[in-house]
């Protein structure tokens, strides 16, 4: 099984630079990790070692179902997050990765690469967004699910290589639109309060059936796959609870790090830094 140990410090050291980040040289190799989602871009930096430096993030609705929808409004956010970044280290953000859901290379890799460079990042690599995340969770054999707001995606890993990816759409917006039919809210405000962990015990039942369909996404993508374990990751992954029902489902262990939201932007970062410094065919 894999052991959160590592990553946990890393993504709480991650949550600790935000507002606060660590101090460093003007000449200091910086690496930045840009996540953009359905709900939220996340700016994520580290250092040459691949520790956390800073962090920037906005709530957005650039995209939907993994498609940039509205571009100008990404490089807009994206632009504000690397100034913001650059404004507390007093220095200049070049160096980034980005990724994407499985799948959607040849439809969407393009803008959101343009997306970072619009807002003045070097690309040097770009992931599909499970993979990333695993560059932090480090999972050998298993198979790592980002939840994200518009689609859940899945990477199953075999001796500590990608074996199969994909992507299908159903994630955190599906449960905001549930949430909201059945109490009669807006879809703003069933987004509001699903993020709050003081009403996930009182809507767990409500969103149930879509936890479900994001197992059966799962199940899918496994069948035919040794799986031992199964990593949860993304914003919606944050859903208390969220592991149980699919490993019932599944039959299969299932866990999920600690701020299961930052793990792709930090992995997406570690990809940049390794990138950069050779160590992946990116």
């Amino acid at each position: 099984m894999v052991d959160f140990e590592a990553a946990n410090a890393r993504l709480q050291d991650l949550l600790d630079r935000v507002g606060s980040p660590r101090p460093v040289s003007a000449d200091e190799p910086l690496y930045c990790g840009l996540d953009v989602g359905t709900a939220f871009i996340v700016l994520a930096v580290v250092d040459a070692a691949g520790e956390p430096v800073a962090c920037a993030y906005r709530f957005a609705s650039v995209v939907k179902d993994g498609m940039v929808v509205d571009y100008m409004g990404a490089v807009d956010i994206a632009r504000e997050l690397k100034e913001e970044l650059e404004q507390q280290l007093g220095r200049e953000l070049e160096p980034c990765a980005v990724a994407l859901p499985p799948g959607t290379e040849g439809l969407d890799g393009g803008v959101v690469k343009n997306v970072a460079e619009g807002a003045g990042l070097d690309v040097v690599a770009v992931f599909d967004e499970p993979t990333a995340a695993n560059l932090l969770i480090g999972a050998r054999d298993g198979a790592v699910v980002d939840i994200g707001g518009g689609t859940t995606g899945i990477s199953v890993i075999q001796n500590g290589h990608v074996v199969e990816c994909i992507d299908e759409s159903t994630g955190g917006t599906h449960f905001s639109l549930v949430l909201a039919g059945a109490r009669g809210m807006s879809f703003d405000e069933a987004e509001l309060y699903k993020r709050d962990p003081a009403h996930h015990r009182e809507i767990f039942p409500v969103v149930k059936p879509t936890i479900d369909k994001v197992a059966s996404i799962i199940a899918r993508a496994i069948d035919g796959y040794d799986v031992p374990e199964i990593v949860l990751v993304g914003g919606t992954a944050e859903l208390t609870g969220i592991e149980a029902p699919v490993e019932k489902a599944l039959g299969i262990p299932v866990h999920k790090p600690n701020h299961p939201m930052f793990v792709t932007p930090l992995g997406i970062a570690l990809g940049c830094q390794a990138a950069a410094a050779g160590d992946l065919d990116a």
